[in-house]
Protein backbone atom coordinates (compact mmCIF):
# COMPACT_ATOMS: atom_id res chain seq x y z
CA UNK A 1 0.00 0.00 0.00
CA UNK A 2 1.38 3.49 -0.82
CA UNK A 3 0.83 6.17 1.72
CA UNK A 4 2.64 9.65 2.61
CA UNK A 5 3.28 10.63 5.90
CA UNK A 6 1.12 13.45 7.62
CA UNK A 7 2.61 16.68 7.68
CA UNK A 8 4.27 17.88 10.83
CA UNK A 9 2.68 20.58 13.16
CA UNK A 10 4.90 23.35 12.03
CA UNK A 11 3.66 23.11 8.57
CA UNK A 12 0.95 25.53 9.18
CA UNK A 13 2.52 28.73 10.95
CA UNK A 14 -0.61 29.25 13.56
CA UNK A 15 0.52 32.83 12.91
CA UNK A 16 -0.71 32.74 9.41
CA UNK A 17 -3.49 30.13 9.25
CA UNK A 18 -5.66 31.55 12.55
CA UNK A 19 -6.28 34.30 9.88
CA UNK A 20 -7.49 32.57 6.65
CA UNK A 21 -10.98 30.83 6.51
CA UNK A 22 -10.30 30.53 2.72
CA UNK A 23 -10.41 26.53 3.26
CA UNK A 24 -11.89 24.32 6.66
CA UNK A 25 -8.51 23.61 8.72
CA UNK A 26 -8.31 20.13 9.23
CA UNK A 27 -5.89 17.09 9.33
CA UNK A 28 -6.53 16.92 5.61
CA UNK A 29 -5.72 20.00 4.77
CA UNK A 30 -2.43 20.96 2.43
CA UNK A 31 -0.42 23.55 2.40
CA UNK A 32 0.87 23.95 -1.18
CA UNK A 33 4.10 25.58 -1.97
CA UNK A 34 4.51 24.42 -5.77
CA UNK A 35 3.25 22.75 -8.84
CA UNK A 36 4.97 21.58 -12.30
CA UNK A 37 3.09 19.60 -14.54
CA UNK A 38 0.53 17.68 -13.12
CA UNK A 39 2.13 17.19 -9.86
CA UNK A 40 2.48 19.76 -6.62
CA UNK A 41 4.36 19.44 -3.65
CA UNK A 42 3.46 21.13 -0.42
CA UNK A 43 5.49 22.41 2.58
CA UNK A 44 6.01 18.74 4.26
CA UNK A 45 7.88 18.27 0.80
CA UNK A 46 5.50 15.20 -0.59
CA UNK A 47 4.40 15.16 -4.00
CA UNK A 48 0.37 14.37 -5.41
CA UNK A 49 -0.93 13.83 -8.57
CA UNK A 50 -3.73 16.02 -9.54
CA UNK A 51 -6.03 14.10 -10.74
CA UNK A 52 -9.05 17.10 -10.55
CA UNK A 53 -7.07 20.13 -12.89
CA UNK A 54 -7.05 21.70 -9.27
CA UNK A 55 -10.79 21.68 -9.65
CA UNK A 56 -11.54 21.50 -13.45
CA UNK A 57 -9.23 24.59 -13.85
CA UNK A 58 -5.34 24.00 -15.03
CA UNK A 59 -5.72 22.41 -18.34
CA UNK A 60 -2.45 22.90 -19.28
CA UNK A 61 -1.07 22.14 -16.03
CA UNK A 62 0.95 24.24 -13.58
CA UNK A 63 3.72 25.51 -15.45
CA UNK A 64 2.08 26.21 -18.84
CA UNK A 65 5.05 28.20 -20.39
CA UNK A 66 3.01 30.03 -23.43
CA UNK A 67 0.51 30.99 -20.84
CA UNK A 68 2.82 32.18 -18.19
CA UNK A 69 5.04 34.02 -20.87
CA UNK A 70 1.65 36.11 -21.96
CA UNK A 71 1.06 36.90 -18.23
CA UNK A 72 4.61 38.44 -18.16
CA UNK A 73 4.39 40.04 -21.06
CA UNK A 74 0.89 42.01 -20.19
CA UNK A 75 2.48 42.79 -16.64
CA UNK A 76 5.39 44.50 -17.98
CA UNK A 77 3.50 46.11 -20.36
CA UNK A 78 -0.60 46.78 -18.97
CA UNK A 79 -1.58 45.40 -15.78
CA UNK A 80 -4.63 47.41 -15.72
CA UNK A 81 -6.67 49.74 -17.27
CA UNK A 82 -9.44 52.39 -16.16
CA UNK A 83 -12.58 50.28 -16.94
CA UNK A 84 -15.01 53.19 -16.92
CA UNK A 85 -12.67 54.78 -19.69
CA UNK A 86 -12.09 51.96 -22.07
CA UNK A 87 -11.35 48.33 -22.41
CA UNK A 88 -7.73 46.30 -23.61
CA UNK A 89 -6.82 44.72 -26.92
CA UNK A 90 -6.53 41.51 -24.62
CA UNK A 91 -10.05 41.64 -23.50
CA UNK A 92 -11.07 42.38 -27.43
CA UNK A 93 -9.06 39.83 -28.76
CA UNK A 94 -10.28 37.11 -26.12
CA UNK A 95 -13.91 37.54 -26.72
CA UNK A 96 -13.58 37.33 -30.54
CA UNK A 97 -12.17 33.79 -30.01
CA UNK A 98 -14.27 32.70 -27.25
CA UNK A 99 -17.04 32.99 -29.75
CA UNK A 100 -15.43 31.25 -32.31
CA UNK A 101 -15.09 28.39 -30.06
CA UNK A 102 -18.76 28.88 -29.05
CA UNK A 103 -21.37 26.86 -31.65
CA UNK A 104 -22.87 28.42 -34.52
CA UNK A 105 -25.29 31.38 -32.79
CA UNK A 106 -23.38 32.28 -30.26
CA UNK A 107 -21.92 35.97 -31.15
CA UNK A 108 -21.00 38.08 -28.30
CA UNK A 109 -19.04 37.95 -25.01
CA UNK A 110 -18.36 39.39 -21.39
CA UNK A 111 -15.97 39.18 -19.77
CA UNK A 112 -15.92 38.57 -15.64
CA UNK A 113 -13.71 37.09 -12.69
CA UNK A 114 -15.48 33.78 -11.94
CA UNK A 115 -18.20 31.20 -12.68
CA UNK A 116 -20.62 32.95 -9.81
CA UNK A 117 -20.52 35.97 -11.43
CA UNK A 118 -20.83 34.36 -14.92
CA UNK A 119 -23.88 32.74 -13.90
CA UNK A 120 -25.49 36.19 -11.84
CA UNK A 121 -24.84 38.09 -15.35
CA UNK A 122 -26.69 35.61 -17.26
CA UNK A 123 -29.61 36.34 -14.84
CA UNK A 124 -29.31 40.01 -15.17
CA UNK A 125 -29.17 39.38 -19.11
CA UNK A 126 -32.49 37.20 -19.52
CA UNK A 127 -34.09 39.68 -17.23
CA UNK A 128 -33.14 42.68 -19.43
CA UNK A 129 -33.74 41.07 -22.39
CA UNK A 130 -37.69 40.12 -21.40
CA UNK A 131 -37.91 43.70 -20.28
CA UNK A 132 -36.71 45.11 -23.51
CA UNK A 133 -39.06 43.17 -25.39
CA UNK A 134 -41.94 44.46 -23.44
CA UNK A 135 -42.02 41.27 -20.93
CA UNK A 136 -40.97 42.99 -17.38
CA UNK A 137 -42.13 40.58 -15.64
CA UNK A 138 -40.54 37.43 -16.88
CA UNK A 139 -38.40 37.45 -13.90
CA UNK A 140 -38.57 33.98 -12.27
CA UNK A 141 -35.49 31.75 -13.27
CA UNK A 142 -35.59 27.88 -13.28
CA UNK A 143 -33.18 25.51 -12.03
CA UNK A 144 -32.11 22.17 -11.02
CA UNK A 145 -32.58 20.49 -7.47
CA UNK A 146 -28.89 19.23 -6.92
CA UNK A 147 -27.05 21.60 -9.51
CA UNK A 148 -24.55 23.86 -8.44
CA UNK A 149 -24.03 27.41 -9.62
CA UNK A 150 -21.53 29.61 -7.69
CA UNK A 151 -21.11 30.38 -4.17
CA UNK A 152 -21.85 34.29 -4.23
CA UNK A 153 -25.53 34.60 -2.64
CA UNK A 154 -27.21 35.03 -6.04
CA UNK A 155 -25.38 31.97 -7.58
CA UNK A 156 -25.96 30.21 -4.43
CA UNK A 157 -29.74 31.10 -4.63
CA UNK A 158 -29.92 29.00 -7.76
CA UNK A 159 -28.06 25.76 -6.29
CA UNK A 160 -30.80 23.65 -5.59
CA UNK A 161 -29.29 21.67 -2.44
CA UNK A 162 -30.56 21.95 1.01
CA UNK A 163 -26.99 22.42 2.97
CA UNK A 164 -27.36 25.86 1.57
CA UNK A 165 -30.06 26.69 3.58
CA UNK A 166 -27.96 27.71 6.31
CA UNK A 167 -27.34 30.86 4.86
CA UNK A 168 -31.16 31.64 4.96
CA UNK A 169 -33.84 32.26 2.16
CA UNK A 170 -32.28 32.85 -1.23
CA UNK A 171 -33.24 35.24 -3.77
CA UNK A 172 -37.00 35.44 -4.61
CA UNK A 173 -37.71 34.11 -7.67
CA UNK A 174 -36.08 31.01 -8.10
CA UNK A 175 -37.88 27.81 -8.57
CA UNK A 176 -36.06 24.01 -8.85
CA UNK A 177 -37.21 21.35 -11.17
CA UNK A 178 -35.77 17.69 -10.86
CA UNK A 179 -33.34 16.77 -13.56
CA UNK A 180 -33.14 13.16 -15.22
CA UNK A 181 -30.74 11.53 -12.27
CA UNK A 182 -32.90 12.80 -9.81
CA UNK A 183 -35.71 11.17 -10.99
CA UNK A 184 -34.03 7.24 -11.61
CA UNK A 185 -31.95 7.96 -8.34
CA UNK A 186 -35.23 8.54 -6.33
CA UNK A 187 -38.16 7.30 -7.52
CA UNK A 188 -36.38 4.48 -9.61
CA UNK A 189 -37.84 5.97 -12.97
CA UNK A 190 -35.71 4.12 -16.05
CA UNK A 191 -33.08 5.83 -17.70
CA UNK A 192 -35.16 5.20 -20.92
CA UNK A 193 -38.38 7.33 -19.50
CA UNK A 194 -36.25 9.46 -17.09
CA UNK A 195 -35.24 12.43 -19.87
CA UNK A 196 -38.89 12.12 -21.32
CA UNK A 197 -40.31 12.94 -18.11
CA UNK A 198 -37.41 15.18 -16.50
CA UNK A 199 -38.01 17.52 -19.41
CA UNK A 200 -42.08 17.06 -19.21
CA UNK A 201 -41.67 18.11 -15.62
CA UNK A 202 -39.81 21.28 -16.88
CA UNK A 203 -42.84 22.05 -18.86
CA UNK A 204 -45.39 21.63 -16.55
CA UNK A 205 -43.55 23.99 -14.06
CA UNK A 206 -43.36 26.24 -16.55
CA UNK A 207 -46.96 26.18 -16.59
CA UNK A 208 -47.47 26.11 -13.51
CA UNK A 209 -45.73 29.48 -12.86
CA UNK A 210 -47.16 31.23 -15.59
CA UNK A 211 -45.26 31.15 -18.89
CA UNK A 212 -45.59 35.31 -18.68
CA UNK A 213 -43.67 35.30 -15.55
CA UNK A 214 -40.63 32.56 -16.48
CA UNK A 215 -37.23 34.85 -18.01
CA UNK A 216 -35.04 31.35 -18.47
CA UNK A 217 -33.68 27.70 -17.38
CA UNK A 218 -30.17 27.55 -15.96
CA UNK A 219 -28.91 24.30 -16.09
CA UNK A 220 -25.53 22.27 -16.27
CA UNK A 221 -25.50 19.75 -19.12
CA UNK A 222 -23.20 17.33 -17.06
CA UNK A 223 -24.17 17.91 -12.75
CA UNK A 224 -21.36 17.99 -11.26
CA UNK A 225 -22.53 17.33 -7.61
CA UNK A 226 -24.58 14.51 -8.75
CA UNK A 227 -21.36 12.44 -9.49
CA UNK A 228 -21.33 13.59 -12.80
CA UNK A 229 -24.46 12.88 -13.87
CA UNK A 230 -24.97 12.79 -17.41
CA UNK A 231 -28.04 13.32 -19.52
CA UNK A 232 -29.99 11.05 -21.34
CA UNK A 233 -29.20 11.46 -25.07
CA UNK A 234 -32.81 13.21 -26.09
CA UNK A 235 -33.32 15.05 -22.95
CA UNK A 236 -31.23 18.60 -23.53
CA UNK A 237 -32.93 18.69 -27.15
CA UNK A 238 -36.10 18.14 -25.43
CA UNK A 239 -35.75 21.01 -22.96
CA UNK A 240 -34.36 23.27 -25.29
CA UNK A 241 -37.70 22.41 -27.19
CA UNK A 242 -40.13 23.37 -24.06
CA UNK A 243 -37.85 26.68 -23.73
CA UNK A 244 -39.00 27.61 -27.53
CA UNK A 245 -42.92 26.78 -27.05
CA UNK A 246 -42.67 28.86 -24.05
CA UNK A 247 -40.36 31.81 -24.90
CA UNK A 248 -38.10 31.22 -21.89
CA UNK A 249 -34.36 31.21 -21.99
CA UNK A 250 -31.91 28.75 -21.92
CA UNK A 251 -28.80 29.07 -20.14
CA UNK A 252 -26.37 25.87 -20.08
CA UNK A 253 -23.97 26.62 -17.02
CA UNK A 254 -20.33 25.13 -18.80
CA UNK A 255 -18.47 26.37 -16.01
CA UNK A 256 -17.26 22.96 -15.26
CA UNK A 257 -17.77 21.43 -19.19
CA UNK A 258 -16.54 23.86 -21.11
CA UNK A 259 -13.23 24.39 -23.18
CA UNK A 260 -12.54 20.49 -24.23
CA UNK A 261 -13.51 18.86 -20.89
CA UNK A 262 -16.28 17.02 -22.84
CA UNK A 263 -14.22 16.10 -26.08
CA UNK A 264 -15.75 19.29 -27.57
CA UNK A 265 -15.32 22.89 -26.89
CA UNK A 266 -18.09 22.90 -25.35
CA UNK A 267 -21.02 20.27 -23.97
CA UNK A 268 -23.45 22.44 -26.20
CA UNK A 269 -21.49 20.73 -28.99
CA UNK A 270 -21.29 17.44 -27.66
CA UNK A 271 -25.30 17.09 -27.32
CA UNK A 272 -25.71 19.22 -30.04
CA UNK A 273 -28.06 21.67 -28.69
CA UNK A 274 -27.40 25.51 -28.17
CA UNK A 275 -28.59 27.89 -25.49
CA UNK A 276 -28.94 31.23 -25.55
CA UNK A 277 -26.41 31.85 -22.98
CA UNK A 278 -23.36 30.00 -22.17
CA UNK A 279 -21.80 30.48 -18.86
CA UNK A 280 -18.07 29.71 -19.34
CA UNK A 281 -14.42 29.71 -16.45
CA UNK A 282 -12.08 27.82 -14.75
CA UNK A 283 -10.43 26.18 -17.63
CA UNK A 284 -10.93 29.76 -19.67
CA UNK A 285 -7.54 30.99 -18.67
CA UNK A 286 -5.60 27.83 -17.63
CA UNK A 287 -5.77 28.29 -13.37
CA UNK A 288 -2.85 31.53 -14.52
CA UNK A 289 -5.86 33.84 -13.04
CA UNK A 290 -9.55 34.55 -12.15
CA UNK A 291 -11.44 34.63 -15.11
CA UNK A 292 -15.17 33.76 -16.84
CA UNK A 293 -17.39 35.40 -19.34
CA UNK A 294 -20.80 35.33 -20.39
CA UNK A 295 -21.33 34.08 -24.05
CA UNK A 296 -24.64 34.78 -25.62
CA UNK A 297 -26.88 34.71 -28.95
CA UNK A 298 -27.20 37.50 -31.05
CA UNK A 299 -30.75 38.23 -30.14
CA UNK A 300 -29.29 39.33 -26.45
CA UNK A 301 -26.08 41.06 -27.97
CA UNK A 302 -28.52 43.10 -29.49
CA UNK A 303 -30.68 44.41 -26.61
CA UNK A 304 -27.16 45.44 -25.29
CA UNK A 305 -26.14 46.85 -28.57
CA UNK A 306 -29.77 48.71 -28.85
CA UNK A 307 -29.61 50.04 -25.45
CA UNK A 308 -26.00 51.70 -25.38
CA UNK A 309 -23.92 48.79 -24.86
CA UNK A 310 -22.01 47.91 -21.84
CA UNK A 311 -23.15 50.63 -19.79
CA UNK A 312 -26.74 48.94 -20.07
CA UNK A 313 -25.18 46.31 -18.00
CA UNK A 314 -24.00 48.08 -15.51
CA UNK A 315 -23.02 47.32 -12.47
CA UNK A 316 -20.46 45.82 -13.87
CA UNK A 317 -16.64 45.21 -11.37
CA UNK A 318 -13.50 46.51 -11.22
CA UNK A 319 -11.35 43.33 -12.46
CA UNK A 320 -13.98 42.13 -15.24
CA UNK A 321 -12.02 42.37 -18.85
CA UNK A 322 -8.75 43.12 -16.79
CA UNK A 323 -5.68 43.10 -19.06
CA UNK A 324 -3.67 40.32 -16.74
CA UNK A 325 -6.60 38.02 -16.89
CA UNK A 326 -7.71 38.39 -20.52
CA UNK A 327 -3.90 37.54 -21.19
CA UNK A 328 -3.76 34.67 -19.32
CA UNK A 329 -7.37 33.33 -20.92
CA UNK A 330 -6.03 34.47 -24.56
CA UNK A 331 -3.09 31.92 -24.25
CA UNK A 332 -5.23 29.08 -23.03
CA UNK A 333 -7.79 29.97 -25.60
CA UNK A 334 -4.88 30.36 -28.55
CA UNK A 335 -3.29 27.49 -27.05
CA UNK A 336 -6.34 25.31 -27.07
CA UNK A 337 -7.79 26.28 -30.83
CA UNK A 338 -4.24 25.79 -32.32
CA UNK A 339 -1.96 23.08 -30.53
CA UNK A 340 -4.22 19.66 -31.28
CA UNK A 341 -6.05 19.61 -28.03
CA UNK A 342 -9.31 18.14 -28.63
CA UNK A 343 -7.44 14.93 -30.02
CA UNK A 344 -5.43 14.94 -27.15
CA UNK A 345 -8.28 15.14 -24.92
CA UNK A 346 -9.48 12.12 -27.32
CA UNK A 347 -6.61 10.18 -27.25
CA UNK A 348 -6.25 10.48 -23.43
CA UNK A 349 -10.08 9.65 -22.76
CA UNK A 350 -9.53 6.50 -24.65
CA UNK A 351 -6.65 5.48 -22.50
CA UNK A 352 -7.85 6.43 -19.07
CA UNK A 353 -12.27 4.79 -19.66
CA UNK A 354 -11.85 1.16 -20.06
CA UNK A 355 -8.69 0.74 -17.44
CA UNK A 356 -10.31 3.42 -14.79
CA UNK A 357 -14.12 1.01 -15.75
CA UNK A 358 -11.40 -1.99 -15.03
CA UNK A 359 -9.90 -0.42 -11.94
CA UNK A 360 -13.73 0.12 -10.50
CA UNK A 361 -15.31 -3.06 -11.42
CA UNK A 362 -18.47 -3.99 -9.47
CA UNK A 363 -17.83 -1.33 -6.50
CA UNK A 364 -19.72 1.15 -8.38
CA UNK A 365 -20.59 3.05 -11.55
CA UNK A 366 -18.19 4.39 -14.12
CA UNK A 367 -20.00 8.07 -16.18
CA UNK A 368 -17.83 9.39 -18.43
CA UNK A 369 -17.44 11.99 -20.55
CA UNK A 370 -14.19 13.33 -22.59
CA UNK A 371 -12.18 14.10 -19.58
CA UNK A 372 -14.93 14.03 -17.07
CA UNK A 373 -15.41 10.99 -15.09
CA UNK A 374 -17.50 10.27 -12.25
CA UNK A 375 -17.83 6.98 -9.93
CA UNK A 376 -20.86 6.30 -8.57
CA UNK A 377 -19.95 4.02 -5.67
CA UNK A 378 -21.59 1.48 -3.75
CA UNK A 379 -21.69 1.47 0.17
CA UNK A 380 -24.35 5.36 0.67
CA UNK A 381 -23.20 8.47 1.78
CA UNK A 382 -19.96 9.27 3.00
CA UNK A 383 -18.21 6.25 1.10
CA UNK A 384 -16.99 9.32 -1.44
CA UNK A 385 -15.32 11.13 1.16
CA UNK A 386 -13.53 7.71 2.41
CA UNK A 387 -12.07 7.26 -1.09
CA UNK A 388 -11.27 10.49 -1.13
CA UNK A 389 -9.09 10.63 1.81
CA UNK A 390 -7.64 7.34 0.99
CA UNK A 391 -6.85 8.90 -1.80
CA UNK A 392 -4.84 11.60 -0.65
CA UNK A 393 -3.35 9.54 1.86
CA UNK A 394 -1.42 8.27 -1.20
CA UNK A 395 -0.61 11.30 -2.66
CA UNK A 396 -3.96 11.53 -5.70
CA UNK A 397 -5.87 14.86 -5.48
CA UNK A 398 -9.42 14.04 -6.55
CA UNK A 399 -12.82 14.89 -5.49
CA UNK A 400 -15.04 12.45 -3.06
CA UNK A 401 -17.91 13.68 -1.49
CA UNK A 402 -21.50 11.46 -0.58
CA UNK A 403 -21.58 8.25 -2.44
CA UNK A 404 -19.03 9.57 -5.48
CA UNK A 405 -16.08 11.23 -6.59
CA UNK A 406 -15.15 12.51 -9.59
CA UNK A 407 -11.62 13.10 -11.31
CA UNK A 408 -11.10 15.46 -14.38
CA UNK A 409 -6.95 15.46 -15.67
CA UNK A 410 -5.59 17.90 -17.03
CA UNK A 411 -5.37 17.55 -20.66
CA UNK A 412 -1.08 17.47 -20.77
CA UNK A 413 -1.49 14.38 -18.01
CA UNK A 414 0.66 11.27 -20.07
CA UNK A 415 -0.62 7.67 -20.45
CA UNK A 416 1.91 7.02 -17.63
CA UNK A 417 0.82 10.04 -15.27
CA UNK A 418 -3.07 8.17 -15.92
CA UNK A 419 -1.89 4.71 -15.35
CA UNK A 420 -0.48 6.02 -11.59
CA UNK A 421 -3.58 7.78 -11.36
CA UNK A 422 -5.62 4.34 -11.46
CA UNK A 423 -2.79 2.63 -9.35
CA UNK A 424 -3.49 4.32 -6.57
CA UNK A 425 -7.55 5.07 -7.10
CA UNK A 426 -7.37 1.08 -7.05
CA UNK A 427 -5.90 0.51 -3.36
CA UNK A 428 -8.02 3.46 -2.20
CA UNK A 429 -10.78 1.58 -3.41
CA UNK A 430 -9.50 -1.93 -1.95
CA UNK A 431 -8.99 -0.18 1.65
CA UNK A 432 -12.18 1.39 1.77
CA UNK A 433 -14.32 -1.12 -0.62
CA UNK A 434 -12.54 -3.98 -0.49
CA UNK A 435 -12.00 -5.92 -3.66
CA UNK A 436 -15.21 -6.06 -6.08
CA UNK A 437 -13.19 -6.64 -9.30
Amino acid sequence: MTTVDLPPASVWPPDLSAYCFEVPHSDRSLLFESGKGIRLTDAAGRSFLDAMSGVFVTCFGYDCEPIMQAVTDQLRTLPFNPPLHGTNRAALELARGLVELAPPGITAAKLVNGGSESVEAAVRLARLYHRAHGNPDRVKVLSYYHGYHGATFGSLSLTGRPDVARFGPGLPGVVHVWPPDCLETFWDVSPERSGALAAAMIERTIEAEGPESVAALVMEPVIHLRGMAIPPADYLARVREVCDRHGVLLVFDEIVTGFGRTGQPFAAQTFGVTPDILCVGKGISGGFAPLAAVLMADRLAEVLREAGGPPSFAPSHTYAANPMSAAAGLAAVTLFRQDGYLDRIRALAGHLEPRLRGVVGGRGTVRALGLLYGVKLAGGDGVGDQVAAACQRRGLILRGQDDWVVLAPAFVTTTGEADQILALLGEALDEVCGDGR
